[in-house]
C-alpha cells in the first residue's frame, strides 16, 4: 500500500462556519465536507494523497474520542467528552493528522499527550445512515512507539468504495501501561488498551454520522496492534459486551508478561527518575504534577517490555493471561476471527539461534533471547507460561 499523506487546502480555518442559525442549523464550510455529530461537527478533506481534488474518499483526522488525558486524569482511565447536543456549535477543522502519543525512547517535541484522536476515511458520497461496513485498524509498535497516520487508510477505501475505514491513537509506554500497587490505589492499569475500547464506543456512537453501521465494525491489527485485538475479545473476561463484530489479528506480539514484583521495580525506576516518593498517593500526585521534560527519563529510563499490558486483577481488563482466558473460555463469544502471522515478521525477535533441532534447543534459544526469564527458577516460569496439558512444551506458552 503506497504511503498517504493529507494535503491540507489552501483556505485558512476563517471559512469554517455556519450556514443558518437555530437548533434545525445545517453547519457547512468551504473547506471540504462536514460531518455534524450534534455536539461538534467537522470538517473533512477530499484531496487525494497524489493531490486530486474532490477525490472518491473525504478524510476526517485529529479527532478526539475522550478527554485529554493531562492533569489529573493521566494514569486515569479515558473520560468521555461532553456528547450534549450544542445548538452553538460550530464546524472544526479536521483535514489533517492529530497528534500522535508520546513514544520510546522519548525526546521532547516529538509525541505529546494530548493525543488520544482518531481518523477516518469514508466514501465521499456516502451519507449519513449508509450502513456501510466499518473497520478500525489498531496499530503496532511494542505498546512504546508507533501511530495511527504510519497507518494510513485512504486506499482501503479508494478501491472499494463499500467500507468506512478508521485508525485511532492510544497511549503508549509510561503513560498507557504504568502499573503498580500505588496505581491500581490511584490510577488506572492498562490505560492504553482502555483507551482503545473508548475509541471503539466512540465509533460505535458516531460512525453513522460517517456513512458507517454501528453493528458492523471489524477491528484489526498487527503486532502490539494484533495483541490489541485479542486483548479487546478477552477484556474483563469476555463478561462485557465488544463494540465490534469481526476481528482480524496479525502476527500477536506479546512479551511474557512480568510478575508483580517486577511491575513494582519499575514504578520504583520510575518514581526514582522522576524525583517522587517511591509509593503511594504521594507518588502518584507527584507523576501527575511532574512536566512531561522530566517524564521522559523515566520513559527513557525502563525496559520496553515491562510497560506493557498487564494482569491487573479479577475485575480488570486483563484479569489473568489472554492464552489462560482462552483456553477457558473467557472471552466474548459470537466475534468472528481471522488470525495469522506475516511471513517473516518475528525475525527481528528471534535473533540468529544456532543448531535450534529439539524443543529444549527452542528454550534455550528462548531463554537466551529473553534473559530475564532465566533469573526465574522452574515453577515460576510455569506461572508466567502456563501449561494447557502435561504434554505441553515450555515453548508453547508464551
Amino acid at each position: 500500500m503506497r504511503g498517504s499523506f493529507v494535503t491540507l487546502l489552501g483556505a485558512s480555518i476563517a471559512g469554517v462556519g455556519v450556514l443558518a442559525s437555530g437548533s434545525g442549523s445545517i453547519l457547512s464550510s468551504s473547506l471540504g465536507p462536514v460531518v455534524d455529530l450534534g455536539y461538534v461537527a467537522y470538517v473533512g478533506n477530499s484531496t487525494s494523497p497524489a493531490g486530486q481534488p474532490n477525490s472518491s474518499v473525504t478524510f476526517f483526522g485529529g479527532i478526539p474520542y475522550v478527554q485529554a488525558p493531562l492533569g489529573d486524569l493521566r494514569f486515569r482511565a479515558p473520560k468521555e467528552l461532553n456528547e450534549e447536543f450544542n445548538p452553538n456549535r460550530t464546524a472544526v477543522d479536521a483535514r489533517s493528522w492529530g497528534a500522535t502519543c508520546v513514544q520510546q525512547p522519548a525526546k521532547e517535541g516529538v509525541g505529546v499527550e494530548d493525543c488520544l484522536n482518531l481518523n477516518i476515511w469514508k466514501p465521499t458520497s456516502a451519507k449519513a445512515g449508509a450502513k456501510l461496513p466499518v473497520v478500525a485498524y489498531i496499530h503496532g509498535g511494542g505498546f512504546f512507539f508507533g501511530s495511527s497516520p504510519q497507518f494510513p487508510m485512504y486506499d482501503w477505501v479508494a478501491q472499494d468504495q463499500n467500507v468506512v475505514a478508521i485508525s485511532m491513537n492510544y497511549r503508549l509506554h509510561l503513560f498507557g501501561f504504568l502499573d503498580g500497587v500505588s496505581v491500581r490505589a490511584d490510577g488506572t492499569p492498562n490505560a492504553g488498551l482502555l483507551d482503545q475500547r473508548a475509541a471503539l464506543l466512540w465509533i460505535k456512537r458516531h460512525v453513522s454520522k460517517f456513512g458507517g453501521d454501528p453493528d458492523d465494525v471489524t477491528i484489526a491489527g498487527e503486532s502490539a496492534g494484533g495483541a490489541s485485538v485479542v486483548l479487546q475479545a478477552t477484556a474483563w473476561g469476555g463478561k462485557s459486551p465488544v463494540p465490534f463484530k469481526r476481528a482480524i489479528a496479525q502476527s500477536i506480539g506479546l512479551y511474557p508478561l512480568p510478575l508483580d514484583s517486577e511491575i513494582e521495580g519499575v514504578f520504583n525506576n520510575v518514581t526514582t527518575a522522576a524525583g517522587c516518593p517511591a509509593s503511594g498517593s504521594e507518588a502518584m500526585q507527584c507523576l501527575r504534577a511532574a512536566p512531561l521534560s522530566t517524564l521522559i527519563k523515566s520513559i527513557n529510563n525502563v525496559r520496553t517490555n515491562f510497560l506493557a499490558p498487564t494482569i491487573d486483577g479479577p475485575n480488570g481488563f486483563l484479569p489473568d493471561l489472554p492464552s489462560r482466558l482462552i483456553a477457558q473460555g473467557k472471552f466474548r463469544r459470537g466475534i468472528d476471527l481471522v488470525a495469522g502471522h506475516m511471513t517473516n515478521d518475528g525475525r527481528n525477535f528471534a535473533g540468529n539461534p544456532k543448531n535450534v533441532k529439539t524443543d529444549a534447543d527452542i528454550i534455550t534459544a528462548i531463554l537466551n533471547r529473553y534473559r530475564h526469564m532465566v533469573r526465574l527458577n522452574g515453577s515460576r516460569r510455569s506461572v508466567c507460561l502456563p501449561t494447557f496439558g502435561r504434554q505441553t512444551p515450555l515453548w508453547r506458552r508464551f
